[in-house]
């Protein structure tokens, strides 16, 4: 068996491939059984999951994680975790990879395959609100699928977002952190937002029309990115159905009446081309809450570029 660690799981990403790698996973479907959603007694908002999945009888895999915001006090990442993948024909371990790399790069791989179907063809701004793990891998991917002139990073420490920027390497020089946030919102044509807010930082009255706007940090009902205002008056897009049930983003409006608990997913965009951006006046709103599709088409691309770099 192989071991994969976050390290190099990194060193073998490359946005652009992901991503075709994730869509052709969409389009093809793979058994996804219920995950495991669980509340860990004893800390405040700390969660676990178990995402399985398999595809025909290529490959298996299952991931086991934890969310715990209380490790930021003690200076380690908030999510950690492992994923197996493993022979769909014999069951046997093939690898052992790092889930925290590997939740990074696929979720924003996937933000990136939705917005390659749902943001303006002319988008030049790119709006990046928060300035976690995830931040960084959101603008890599969303810069492969348009050619932004701009990137904006958006975050409450002014100091962390322009750490981000000084991180980013060859792409920094069209990236820049703002310290007005409404700022950002009137000037970008994509906003990705990827915080642990319980209070909507994007409100419907700032987002201009024709705006794509990228939910990602939201997965529990008590955490909220959004105002029903945009989602009111967004055409809506979730990677699965039980975003409905996860995400704050979705059930405070469900529960207002401002939306309907119904919205095509990621695999019916990828799938069926007319649910794509209809014209340049829409507002589209891409809610994720992660998948063990993505997982495992991302898991078995990595491990299939890990083989190859022996």
């Amino acid at each position: 068996m192989k071991l994969i660690d976050d390290d190099m799981l990194l060193s073998l990403s490359d946005p652009a491939p992901l991503i075709d790698a994730i869509a052709a996973a969409f389009a093809n479907a793979g058994k996804l059984p219920a995950r495991l959603h669980c509340d860990l007694p004893g800390f405040d908002d700390a969660k676990l999951l178990v995402m399985p999945a398999w595809r025909d009888r290529s490959v298996i895999g299952v991931k086991v994680v934890t969310v715990m915001p209380s490790n930021r006090a003690k200076g380690l990442e908030t999510v950690q975790g492992i994923y197996m993948l493993l022979s769909g024909d014999t069951g046997l371990p093939l690898a052992s990879l790092g889930a925290k790399a590997l939740t990074v790069l696929r979720t924003a791989a996937v933000s990136a395959l939705a917005a390659r179907y749902l943001a303006r063809p002319d988008a030049s701004t790119l709006l990046m609100v928060g300035t976690g793990a995830l931040a960084p891998h959101l603008i890599r991917a969303h810069l492969a699928v348009r050619p932004y002139a701009d990137v904006l990073v958006w975050g409450r420490n002014f100091a962390r977002a322009s750490a981000l920027v000084g991180g980013l390497g060859t792409i920094a020089g069209r990236v820049k952190p703002i310290a007005d946030l409404g700022a950002g919102l009137a000037a970008a044509d994509v906003v990705s937002c990827a915080t642990s807010t319980k209070e909507p930082l994007i409100r419907g009255c700032d987002v201009r029309r024709g705006t794509h706007v990228d939910l990602v940090g939201s997965f529990t009902p008590a955490m909220r990115e959004a105002d029903s205002v945009l989602l009111s008056g967004a055409r809506l897009i979730v990677d699965v159905e039980e975003a409905f049930d996860e995400s704050g983003d979705l059930v405070e409006p469900v529960k207002e009446g401002a939306i309907s608990r119904s919205a095509p997913t990621l695999r019916d965009l990828v799938v069926r081309p007319e649910l794509a951006r209809r014209d340049g006046n829409e507002v589209t709103v891409f809610k994720s809450v992660g998948t063990g599709l993505a997982d495992i088409a991302a898991a078995a691309f990595l491990f299939e570029r890990a083989q190859g770099s022996r």
